[in-house]
C-alpha cells in the first residue's frame, strides 16, 4: 500500500524493517530450541541476527526450519520458529541492512519511538484533553525546543521578531530620527 502510493506520486521510498522487531522474532524462535536461562540462546540469536545483518536472510530462515526439522519438533513446539521464518520470508524486501547502513539510514526506530513518547505522551495523554492540529504542533515544537536546550536562543529570536512585528512601520527605514 505504501509502495503503491509512493509510485502513484512518483516518489522513491526505501522501507527498512526495524532490526529490533526482527531480533524479537528470533528470540521467540530461540525458545523452540533453548530454555529462557540457557546462555546458548543468546549465541543462537546473535548468529542468526548477524547473518541477517549481512544480507543472508533467506539462509537464516532456512537454517531455523532445518533445525526445527532436525529436532523433530511438534507443530505446537515449532510455532515460534515457523512464525519467525514466515516473518523473514514475507519481509525479505525490507531487510537489506547492508545497503541501509551504507546509506546512513537508521535500522532501528527505538530512539525515535522513545523521543516521540517523551515529547508526545508526556503532554497529550491527559484525560479529557482535546487538541487541534495547529495547537498540538505548536506545543510539540515548543517541547522539542525546550528538550533540545534551545529555548533561550529561541526566546531571544521570538522576542526580537515580535518587537519588529508590533513596533515597525512599513516606511520606517525612510525616516531618520533627529534630536
Amino acid at each position: 500500500m505504501v509502495q503503491t502510493e509512493a509510485a502513484r506520486r512518483g516518489v522513491t521510498i526505501h522501507i527498512v524493517l526495524d532490526i529490533v522487531h526482527v531480533i524479537e522474532k528470533l528470540w521467540a524462535a530461540s525458545r523452540c530450541f533453548h530454555t529462557a536461562t540457557d546462555p546458548a540462546a543468546e549465541d543462537w540469536v546473535g548468529i542468526k541476527a548477524a547473518r541477517i545483518l549481512v544480507g543472508d536472510t533467506s539462509s537464516a530462515a532456512r537454517d531455523i526450519r532445518t533445525e526445527a526439522d532436525r529436532h523433530h519438533l511438534s507443530d505446537d513446539r515449532r510455532t515460534a520458529a515457523d512464525k519467525a521464518c514466515r516473518y523473514l520470508d514475507n519481509n525479505a524486501d525490507f531487510v537489506h541492512y547492508v545497503q541501509a547502513l551504507a546509506a546512513g539510514w537508521p535500522i532501528a526506530s527505538r530512539a525515535v519511538e522513545g523521543a516521540a513518547r517523551h515529547l508526545v505522551a508526556g503532554r497529550f495523554d491527559i484525560t479529557g484533553s482535546r487538541w487541534s492540529v495547529p495547537g498540538a504542533e505548536a506545543v510539540l515544537t515548543l517541547r522539542t525546543v525546550i528538550s533540545n536546550g534551545d529555548f533561550p536562543d529561541y526566546w531571544t529570536f521570538h522576542a526580537r521578531k515580535e518587537h519588529e512585528r508590533l513596533h515597525s512601520l512599513p516606511d520606517q527605514h525612510i525616516y531618520a530620527l533627529q534630536a
